[in-house]
């Protein structure tokens, strides 16, 4: 399946809708997400910025119009395939219980221990930490352990849908970094977030949404902030 994948986009959407009980989450939708950097989706709430995330690796399907991954329609591609390769963390962490390195090990069974120490090391988070006990760990270090556990089955790309609204200002900066270290290791990211600091700090692009539309999308300048919409 990956020898056929658009290099240069990782997202597609084509003419989207979701509708729910009449009501529609997303309205005609139409983007195209780079497959590099970080991608920050911004908007009020209720604009549909959490519907879009849920599409990209089928945890929702689309009334009508077409989403695809590298260039293919997800709705012809295995959920369980599509997951792996399209990580995602949400809003609030959810550890399991046990240690970190039984969490680490619920995305891959069999990994060593020198993988979860480095995997661990790409979140800011020490090696030395897999004994501890998962439930234990503040709200950060939740999230951040969270962050390794999706790294664990090397996805291609991360979404992440406001995992820093719960957790203090320290640990949001250790977040945005590891996440622009991982996009400039190759993992792009598209990161929901209505924090317009947030998008001046961590994305290379915005995507403004508004009422389940795109309202406007390119780099991060003068004329593509979070305030110009």
């Amino acid at each position: 399946m990956d020898q056929d994948r658009d290099e240069n986009s990782v997202f597609g959407f084509v003419d989207v809708v979701v509708e729910r009980e009449q009501v529609r989450a997303l309205d005609g939708f139409t983007a195209t997400i780079p497959a590099r950097g970080v991608t920050a989706v911004f908007g009020p709430s209720g604009s549909g910025k959490s519907t879009l995330l849920r599409l990209c690796n089928r945890l929702d399907v689309p009334t009508s119009g077409r989403v695809s991954f590298r260039g293919k329609d997800v709705a012809g591609i295995d959920p369980l395939w599509l997951r792996r390769r399209v990580g995602m963390c949400f809003q609030r962490p959810t550890p399991f219980p046990g240690t970190v390195a039984d969490n680490l090990r619920v995305a891959e069974p069999e990994a060593s221990e020198a993988r979860m120490r480095e995997t661990l090391q790409r979140v800011a988070l020490a090696g030395s930490w897999l004994d501890r006990d998962a439930m234990a760990l503040s709200g950060g270090e939740a999230q951040r352990m969270c962050l390794a556990r999706t790294l664990m089955a090397q996805p291609q790309v991360l979404l992440l849908d406001e995992p820093t609204s719960a957790v203090d200002a320290d640990a949001a900066e250790v977040i945005e970094r590891a996440v622009r270290e991982l996009a400039q290791d190759g993992i792009p990211a598209l990161w929901v977030t209505h924090n317009p600091a947030q998008v001046e700090r961590a994305a290379d692009r915005v995507l403004h949404m508004e009422r389940g539309r795109c309202t406007g999308f390119g780099p991060m300048d003068s004329d593509n902030g979070p305030g110009t919409r």
